[in-house]
């Protein structure tokens, strides 16, 4: 099937096979739990059914930074988008076939230098410039939902785009989902790091998720 396809067709096909929120997505509330070191922070989040968000009752500023930090990354990787809108201007082609059998796929145009592995209509990595970095994100296992894929384990790393230099700790991710009223809603994150050499835990669990009713027109 891979020789049949173009590149572009085989990059959009595992694009458009991602999970994300329909147009009739109400938004959510839920309870948030940080948990880093021998700390615990809570506090409470909503998203709402346009994904903007906010974080609130967390009595340490940080913490709610970090709260607010993840809360955007759920948000934003829910959002569908066609596909013209976010690679109209890339082009596409074919690069090597790894010993798992993903095929990369070379980026020109617009986002030039960005490349991607795809295997059984799943993007497996992920290699992009933004804002002046590099991220690098390798996807381990996914979560098939029967509307799309979402990463269940997978880990990210961030280089200098000039010198390649690594800019902090490569980071493992694990993320737990759940299927509330018709959506599935993370309800789990825990990312393992290293923090001057010795191996550091943060998670997040979002419970009591409650959607949020469509206002009446």
């Amino acid at each position: 099937m891979t020789a049949q396809l173009s590149a572009r067709e085989l990059f959009r096909a595992a694009y458009e096979n991602r999970y994300t929120w329909d147009k009739h997505f109400p938004g959510y509330t839920a309870d948030v739990q940080l948990k880093t070191d021998d700390q615990v922070y809570t506090g409470r989040i909503r998203i709402n059914a346009d994904l903007s968000f906010d974080v609130s009752d967390v009595a340490d500023e940080e913490a709610k930074k970090a709260i607010h930090g993840q809360v955007w990354e759920i948000a934003v990787h829910r959002v569908r988008r066609p596909f013209e809108e976010t690679h109209g201007k890339n082009t596409f082609e074919y690069g090597a076939t790894d010993e798992t059998g993903a095929v990369e796929i070379l980026v020109g145009g617009k986002s030039e230098g960005d490349r991607y592995k795809i295997r059984n209509n799943e993007v497996t990595l992920v290699h992009r410039h933004i804002h002046n970095v590099v991220v690098t994100i390798n996807t381990f296992s996914t979560i098939d939902t029967g509307e799309g894929y979402l990463s269940h384990t997978y880990d990210s790393v961030y280089h200098d785009p000039k010198t390649g230099e690594q800019k902090e700790a490569r980071q493992e991710f694990e993320d737990t989902y759940e299927k509330i009223g018709g959506y599935w809603i993370m309800t789990r994150r825990a990312i393992r790091s290293e923090k001057e050499g010795k191996p550091v835990t943060t998670e997040f669990a979002f419970s009591n998720v409650a959607l949020l009713q469509p206002v009446a027109v």
